[in-house]
């Protein structure tokens, strides 16, 4: 009966780390595509600045390149916080009880599995017929 519970305790703390993980991984997602806008806006705004660095005075052009400043730093940053997202304490914690249900699932079986072994010897034993005199 311990072992179930366990291993029900166990599937629990996976089902929340699975979970955690994919909240994580959706946000990491979301960073990403916002940093590849900007990134893109980057792009925009370089041209821009190119085409009117040849085109116009060199006065003009300074817009669009700090423009174009701004969306690199904040597409920097965005990879950057991407990249840091580490596991959450709920999404640790519930690894760790995984493990350690599982662990005890298996020394709970291990120990059952040796008391029917000891049970079918004592039983064989007895069972078995003894020598005529």
């Amino acid at each position: 009966m311990r072992a179930l519970r366990l291993a029900r305790i166990a599937a629990e703390a996976e089902g929340l780390r699975l979970r955690e993980r994919a909240q994580r991984t959706a946000v990491r997602v979301a960073c990403g595509m916002v940093a590849m806008i900007f990134s893109f806006g980057v792009l925009i705004f370089l041209h821009i600045a190119a085409w009117y660095w040849i085109r116009q005075s060199w006065r003009q052009e300074y817009a669009a390149l700090t423009l174009a400043a701004a969306d690199l730093v904040l597409a920097l940053l965005l990879v950057f916080l991407a990249s840091r997202s580490s596991p959450s304490r709920v999404e640790v914690e519930a690894l760790a009880v995984r493990q350690q249900a599982l662990a005890s699932v298996g020394s709970s079986l291990a120990v059952s599995s040796l008391a029917l072994q000891l049970l079918r010897l004592v039983m064989n034993f007895v069972r078995r017929p003894r020598g005529r005199r």
